[in-house]
């Protein structure tokens, strides 16, 4: 049996697929880690990291302190939905902390939102950043 690793991506993940506020906007199965499909239905959300620093230790310790830098991608169908599913993810994780998707004293702080980009299929997209800190 294994278990997925605990990441920032993993943690995002886990805040996203449970918000109440996608529940008739963004369906659980168009929330994707890595890549999304050529022709995912719309709206879809792409959950990927960044980057990832672990804090170096200096004392014995059984918990390492890692930051990952997650990114958001949203992909829609037209810019206001963009723009409102923007809105949802900034709202779902922005300022959460505590024991999340698996991670402990988890931390999580906007990191920036990306531009308006044209995705494939004439479709909108835009990405929405997070500082995910969190014990491993």
């Amino acid at each position: 049996m294994t278990t997925e690793p605990i990441d920032g991506v993993a943690i995002v993940g886990a805040l996203l697929r449970n918000f109440d506020g996608f529940v008739n906007v963004v369906p659980v199965d168009n929330i994707k880690g890595g890549r999304l499909p050529e022709n995912a239905p719309l709206p879809a959300l792409l959950v990927r990291c960044v980057s990832s620093v672990e804090r170096h230790k200096l004392q014995r310790s059984p918990k390492t302190r890692t930051v990952d830098r997650v990114s958001v991608l949203v992909r829609a169908a037209n810019y206001r939905d963009q723009k409102r599913i923007i809105k949802l993810a900034k709202d779902c994780c922005a300022g959460k902390t505590g024991n999340i998707g698996g991670g402990t004293s988890v931390s999580i702080l906007t990191a920036g939102t990306g531009p308006d980009v044209g995705g494939p299929g004439n479709t909108f997209e835009q990405t929405q950043d997070f500082r995910v800190s969190y014990d491993a």
